[in-house]
C-alpha cells in the first residue's frame, strides 16, 4: 500500500454536492487515500449512485446546504457514522442572467447555496475539530471568486464571499490545528459548464463545439479543466502534511488567474 493510499487512512470526510462532477471525483479521490466519505446533496438517487460505485466506504445523506434544519440534521446523521476530520464544501449552482434582469430571489438562492450553506456546514464541523485539534476544511470556489464574469453577478458575489469567509476562517483558527482553504476552478467540465454551452447555444446560435471554445478560450492552456484535476488539489489540501497551508484561494485554471 502506496503512502498516497494511506494519507487519509482513519479520516472521516463530508462532501456535499457528492453526487456529480468536482464532488464525486474529490470522494473517488478520498476513498482512494483511505478516507471514509460521506456525500451530501438535495439528489439522493445521484449519492446513491456514486456511493455504490465507491463501496463500503461511502454513504450518503440527503441534504439542501440552504436550510439549516436540514444541514443540521445531515450533520448529526454523519457523526453518528464518526467524528468529522474533513470537509469539503462543494456544493454550487449558478444561472446566467444579466444584472439588470437578476431578481432578488435568484439573488438571495444563489447566495444561499454558494456562501451560506459553507458557512452553515463549518459551524456544524468547527467546534468538535477545535476540541481535537485537528481539521480540514477546504471550500469548493471558482475563479469567479478571484475576478469578474459578466452575466452571473450573482455567483460572482458569492464566490468572491466564500474566499473571503476563507481567509477570515483561516485567521481565526490558525493556532488551532485546523486548516480552512480554498481551490477556485476556472471553467471544468461538469454539469455546470454543459448547462452554459447550452445557454451560449440557445442565444447565440453557435454550435456546442462552438461554445466549448469559447469557454475554454480563457484558459490559456486552451481547455477545460477536468474534475480529477480539482479533487487532486482538494486532497493535497486534506493531507496532514499540508498543516502549514491555510488561508489560501488556489487557482486550478491553467493560468487564467495569477
Amino acid at each position: 500500500m502506496s503512502a498516497a493510499t494511506l494519507a487519509l487512512q482513519g479520516r472521516h470526510a463530508v462532501v456535499t454536492g457528492g453526487g456529480s462532477g468536482i464532488g464525486a471525483a474529490i470522494a473517488r479521490v478520498l476513498v482512494d487515500a483511505g478516507a471514509r466519505v460521506s456525500l451530501m446533496g438535495r439528489r439522493l438517487d445521484a449519492l446513491q449512485a456514486v456511493a455504490a460505485e465507491l463501496g463500503d466506504a461511502a454513504v450518503c445523506v440527503s441534504c439542501d446546504v440552504a436550510d439549516e434544519a436540514s444541514v443540521a440534521h445531515a450533520f448529526a446523521a454523519a457523526r453518528e457514522r464518526a467524528a468529522v476530520d474533513l470537509l469539503v464544501n462543494n456544493a454550487g449552482a449558478v444561472q446566467s442572467t444579466p444584472l439588470a434582469k437578476t431578481g432578488l430571489a435568484q439573488w438571495q438562492r444563489t447566495l444561499d447555496v454558494n456562501l451560506t450553506g459553507a458557512f452553515l456546514c463549518q459551524q456544524q464541523v468547527l467546534p468538535a475539530m477545535v476540541e481535537r485539534g485537528y481539521g480540514r476544511i477546504v471550500n469548493v470556489a471558482s475563479t469567479a471568486g478571484l475576478k469578474g464574469y459578466a452575466y452571473v453577478a450573482a455567483y460572482v458575489a458569492a464566490k468572491h464571499g466564500l474566499v473571503g469567509l476563507t481567509r477570515a476562517a483561516a485567521l481565526e483558527l490558525a493556532k488551532t490545528g485546523v486548516t480552512v482553504n480554498a481551490v477556485c476552478p476556472g471553467y471544468t467540465d461538469t454539469e455546470i459548464v454543459k448547462e452554459a454551452v447550452a445557454t451560449i447555444v440557445r442565444k447565440t446560435g453557435r454550435d456546442e463545439a462552438g461554445a466549448r471554445a469559447a469557454l475554454a478560450a480563457g484558459n490559456p492552456q486552451g481547455r477545460l479543466v477536468q474534475p480529477e484535476e480539482v479533487a487532486q488539489a482538494v486532497l493535497w489540501l486534506l493531507r496532514p502534511d499540508s498543516a502549514a497551508i491555510t488561508g489560501q484561494a488556489i487557482a486550478v485554471a491553467g493560468g487564467e488567474v495569477m
